[in-house]
């Protein structure tokens, strides 16, 4: 038996988690009595700096009856992402002790613990703690109708607002995500009753600045609506309703790239005989960074239709950010955050000026694209800074949102709760408080499909256009994991995401996909009960899953249990995803149960269960 120590008991560490910058943490250890170790000490490295640990010793505080338990304060002055790790000495030689997967501690590997240290004065917008997202790509959500003027020409429109995207090469061989569908502006506003009937309380929009595709990044004037979306008069009357519903709107800003087809490239010509690729003396020719001028350029991935744009060059840096820039004119017309498109190809410089301007407004929100634990995102050979307070509030979970699909299509409840305490461990909580948690989105496969779908790997479009809906079995079998999987989304940390249509039932692999019109008349309705009264119980119990506490309970390969808890209330949140009954602890006085049914101490196979219970 060797050290003993646990980041996410308080026993062992308290605060638990990241903290502000000038935070007394108490550490303990123990050490086995007859063990011989003697000198036990702390190492703490700011990142990097492995090679000159701060060394903080270790006091004997208390004689257990095996163990003899050390302890020490440590202060952490300034904002930083730390490590630490511990060392001791037996019979003259060093020992040192790491972190495993868990958080408790091992001699083996070389991973050390995280601290993640912020600015005592970062905090995040309230308006959606404890809400709801709901993410719509604007041309599949609802089509109002209304006339458009100055509809470029080269647009293919579908007949319908049904039907699978175009999804084949051209001729020519490439892929225009020319298609169009027509939802609107207009059309979503029709639906804010609907919208307020699933609990949203914040609209993600995917983006809706004029470009010269269907999916729309690769932005052509960052100041105007697509005009088959409709006009800004349009947008500005969207956020006087939304706000009136309680929903808040947050666009989407693709700022590392624009389109080719833009009025800043206009490579194509578009825009007549301006822009940096037919003019030199562009005002935008130094956005752009020109190899061989004009053929050859940096863009996006190498795609030469986007771009690349040098985000800190000053006059990039002061349109989008500066006193009449892109940020504030959406601003104005009633916008109350963005979430930015690869937000790690961003520079830091980039993101802090976006903070800055977005904050001078109050509380508007910043979410990043992040794919992995953004604590710790390392991108292009560097430690990112996110969640130090300069930068974002959150980003997309797509972690979590991960490890439910996982949980749910192929069990393993062990990694779920590894994914949840490493998020709370490494993320401020003002931060989980308003992480973008998806099942589903516009850049991978819909729910329901990744739940009870074939594995598409590595298929190609045709491959995956045959097999867009699911056989009945399949989908049945899905919508039964969607239910489950949800449940656990609404609860768990963070901020659920409802992709558009997933609580009707789209199905669909990647892109396009997974961006097929929502099926209005022919919605799932059973689906949609579903999520509705889960909106409701978000809705009920908003400040409790904004702020309680996050209690693990019970779990395996099949179980996943656990309690939401704050102030006298306890939300108790069970699921069983596999195929036989499985026993449940409860606790010994009685809740109201909410959702579902407990079958004498156990949950019957494949169900779910919700408990309310109060002191």
């Amino acid at each position: 038996m060797e050290l003993i120590f646990h980041a996410q008991d308080n026993t062992y560490k308290s605060p638990f988690g990241a903290v502000a910058a000038g935070t007394q943490i108490q550490f303990h250890a123990d050490l086995p009595k007859d063990g011989g170790y003697e000198d036990p000490h702390l190492l703490v490295c700011r990142d990097g700096q492995w090679d000159s640990p701060q060394v903080v010793s270790l006091t004997l505080e208390n004689v257990l009856p095996r163990y003899n338990r050390f302890g020490a304060v440590y202060t952490p002055e300034s904002p930083a992402l730390l490590f630490y790790r511990f060392s001791c000495s037996q019979n003259g030689e060093t020992i040192d002790f790491y972190r495993d997967v868990n958080g408790s501690a091992t001699r083996q590997g070389d991973c050390w613990w995280q601290l993640t240290v912020y600015r005592p004065d970062y905090q995040t917008p309230d308006f959606i703690k404890g809400g709801l997202y709901y993410q719509i790509f604007p041309d599949r959500f609802f089509r109002s109708g209304t006339p458009k003027q100055n509809v470029p020409a080269d647009r293919v429109m579908h007949p319908g607002f049904s039907g699978l995207p175009e999804f084949r090469p051209d001729a020519q061989g490439k892929i225009l995500n020319n298609d169009y569908f027509g939802g609107d502006l207009a059309g979503i506003i029709e639906k804010i009753p609907y919208l307020q009937g699933l609990g949203v309380t914040c609209l993600y929009l995917n983006p809706i600045f004029e470009a010269h595709s269907n999916h729309r990044y690769n932005t052509a004037d960052y100041q105007k609506i697509d005009p088959l979306l409709g006009t800004q008069e349009d947008f500005k009357r969207l956020c006087d309703t939304a706000h009136e519903a309680g929903i808040a709107i947050v666009l989407d800003g693709v700022f590392s790239h624009t389109g080719s087809d833009s009025i800043y490239f206009n490579r194509e010509g578009r825009y007549g005989n301006g822009g940096a690729f037919r003019d030199p003396q562009s005002p935008y020719r130094k956005w752009y960074q020109f190899e061989e001028y004009p053929q050859k350029y940096h863009s996006w991935w190498g795609i030469d239709t986007l771009p690349n744009v040098i985000e800190d060059e000053p006059s990039y840096l002061d349109f989008i950010c500066g006193d009449d820039g892109v940020l504030e004119f959406w601003m104005k017309l009633g916008a109350d955050g963005f979430r930015l498109d690869v937000a790690d190809e961003l520079p830091d410089c980039f993101l802090d000026a976006i903070r800055r301007r977005l904050k001078k407004h109050g509380a508007h929100l910043l979410i990043g694209e992040v794919w992995e634990d953004a604590s710790n995102k390392i991108a292009y050979g560097q430690r990112r800074r996110y969640f130090l307070g300069e930068q974002l509030d959150g980003v997309m979970n797509y972690p979590l949102g991960n490890a439910i699909l996982s949980f749910i299509r192929c069990g393993g409840g062990e990694n779920l709760s590894r994914t949840v305490w490493t998020l709370l461990e490494n993320y401020p909580l003002q931060t989980v408080a308003v992480l973008m948690s998806s099942l589903s989105t516009h850049d991978i496969p819909r729910a329901i499909t990744a739940l009870a779908g074939e594995p598409y790997q590595n298929q190609d479009r045709e491959w995956q256009a045959a097999h867009h809906f699911l056989p009945l079995d399949r989908y049945q079998c899905g919508k039964k994991r969607l239910k489950l999987a949800s449940l656990l989304q609404y609860f768990l940390p963070g901020v659920p995401c409802l992709y558009y249509g997933d609580e009707a039932g789209l199905s669909g692999y990647r892109d396009p996909f997974n961006r097929c019109p929502y099926p209005w008349g022919q919605e799932d309705h059973e689906l949609l009960d579903w999520f509705r009264k889960l909106g409701s119980l978000r809705r009920e119990f908003s400040s409790l899953l904004a702020n309680g506490e996050y209690l693990p309970v019970q779990w395996d390969r099949d179980l996943f249990c656990f309690l939401r808890r704050q102030s006298g209330l306890a939300l108790l949140i069970a699921v069983n995803r596999g195929e036989e009954p499985h026993a449940l602890t409860l606790p010994q006085k009685a809740g109201r149960i909410l959702l579902g049914q407990a079958d004498g101490g156990g949950l019957a196979a494949g169900e779910s269960l919700v408990i309310l219970y109060e002191n």
